[in-house]
């Protein structure tokens, strides 16, 4: 078992033409269109975010490139994609299949999939007062299941870059009552996820390293927060645990702004909680990082603010790149300390632009928060 720290981050990958949002939203659409449109929402407020590199088209095997070697020279070892498949197939595919499959030098990266099973509502944006647009159902039949299983264990696991973690081919679900509704209970689901590993070494590729996310306060219309998560979780038979945002797990408690540093303390409070509530069960907690927090850009900008849930949320600031190396470092020893094996870090995210939480360059900070990176975990 390594004792290297691994630093997984996740990949929101709506950068680039997808059918389905064209179908709402126009002919070329992509969330860039919603980070250019973003305005100061208060006195101070540092909107619009503005890339560094411009708006790349992550479909693009040159787009995968240049964020593959970034990522590699400044300490990450593997990009964790929010993975789509609903009903009827898949979404936001083109960012893995065209760009970092194609990319000539995705042997310097790892890659993995956390299946973002959750629904896909219309925040793209929201208009205040409105009821949220339920788009595509987080809701899917065995069958679907069954056919995303084959689908991954055809276009994915076999790829030689993908990450395992303890041996085992690293899947994690992201709202596993989701799933558990989805396939009619525990004890079905149970059968489901046994049938995946069954199927993962029927075709020659060894085991599964199932993680579930976990978290406890609701953030997008319509999740749902699993009761009992470290017995569900056992039950299931999962590998390991961790967090995808910190706004999951801690609450924002002021507006219009929470003050990054203090929220830190909150969140890394939290990792020690999560660590002994699931050891009892003996599974692994691995701990996140958050960059920030800003979900304003997917509200309609003319609206006024106002603290109304998701996404009219409290904004977290002074996320400077070096409030984010003082986190990273108290997750460094946090591993140190709780021994937690493998020694790995989730990080939220590498473009998360319209949520506030990015690590990719942009023009007020430059690479600053790739750096805080490197500084604590190496290149």
């Amino acid at each position: 078992m390594s004792s290297k720290y691994e630093v997984a981050v996740y990949y929101f990958p709506n950068y680039h033409v997808d059918p389905r949002n064209e179908a709402v939203h126009g002919e070329g659409w992509t969330e860039w269109d919603l980070v250019r449109r973003a305005t100061p929402r208060f006195p101070g407020h540092e909107q619009p975010k503005v890339p560094l590199w411009g708006y790349l088209d992550e479909s693009k095997p040159e787009t995968a490139e240049k964020q593959i070697a970034h990522a590699a020279d400044y300490g990450i070892d593997t990009f964790i994609y929010d993975w789509y498949w609903y009903e009827d197939g898949p979404f936001l595919n083109r960012a893995l299949e065209e760009g970092f499959l194609k990319a000539s030098n995705n042997d310097r990266l790892k890659f993995s999939l956390m299946w973002a099973n959750h629904d896909w509502i219309n925040i793209f944006p929201y208009k205040r007062g409105m009821d949220h647009t339920l788009l595509h159902s987080g809701q899917v039949s065995l069958s679907a299941f069954e056919a995303a299983c084959d689908y991954m264990i055809e276009r994915y696991f076999c790829h030689p870059s993908y990450w395992r973690v303890n041996g085992g081919l690293y899947f994690s679900v992201y709202e596993l009552m989701s799933l558990i509704q989805s396939l009619g209970g525990l004890s079905q689901t149970k059968e489901a996820l046994a049938a995946f590993r069954d199927k993962v070494r029927a075709a020659g590729l060894g085991e599964l390293h199932l993680n579930a996310v976990v978290w406890g306060i609701q953030n997008l219309p319509g999740e749902r927060t699993l009761e009992n998560p470290g017995e569900r979780v056992q039950d299931l038979g999962f590998d390991s645990v961790t967090s995808y945002v910190w706004v999951h797990n801690v609450p924002m408690d002021t507006y219009p702004t929470v003050d990054y540093p203090a929220y830190a303390k909150l969140a890394e409070a939290g990792w020690e909680s999560y660590r002994q509530d699931f050891n009892k069960y003996g599974i692994p907690y691995f701990p996140n990082v958050s960059m920030g927090w800003d979900s304003s850009p997917r509200t309609v900008q003319s609206d006024i603010h106002a603290n109304l849930g998701y996404p009219f949320t409290p904004i977290l600031v002074d996320n400077t790149p070096e409030q984010f190396r003082k986190s990273l470092a108290a997750v460094k020893e946090f591993l140190v300390r709780s021994g937690t094996l493998p020694p790995i870090v989730t990080i939220n995210s590498w473009n998360e632009w319209t949520e506030g939480s990015y690590i990719e360059p942009d023009t007020v900070h430059g690479l600053g928060y790739l750096e805080a990176i490197r500084s604590v975990f190496g290149g």
